[in-house]
């Protein structure tokens, strides 16, 4: 025979945050367990793939966590993946090497530009 489940909600509706399980106490009674939600894995900001080293938990119990539970300890840990700031980091050092280079070539440009117009102003002053 099964027993059925005589209980008193919370509320009536049968939404998401209001789901529960049956449990049997060690009285021999059936009770009501709220189920908390499902907790979705943090994920990074430019790729979207999982990140690694930090726990999928409920925002309120995120907060409840100790400071490197919450992060990774590397720039942008917690909120980029490890590939995305490697390409970062390579990025944001093509892009200063090229205006390096872009800068050399101004100043090489500007010396080629006025070597000949000095020559031209020596040979009219002879």
């Amino acid at each position: 025979m099964v027993q059925r489940l005589t209980y008193r909600r919370r509320h009536s509706y049968r939404t998401v945050s209001n789901k529960f399980k049956a449990v049997k106490t060690p009285g021999g009674k059936l009770a009501v367990q709220y189920l908390s939600k499902t907790a979705s894995v943090p994920k990074c900001g430019d790729c979207g793939c999982k990140l690694a080293g930090i726990p999928a938990v409920r925002p309120k119990a995120m907060r409840t966590l100790k400071q490197r539970q919450r992060t990774v300890s590397r720039a942008y840990g917690g909120s980029r993946c490890a590939k995305c700031v490697r390409t970062r980091i390579v990025r944001a050092f093509l892009v200063e090497e090229q205006k390096i280079v872009k800068h050399v070539m101004r100043q090489a440009s500007a010396k080629a530009a006025a070597k000949p117009a000095a020559k031209t102003t020596k040979s009219k002053a002879k």
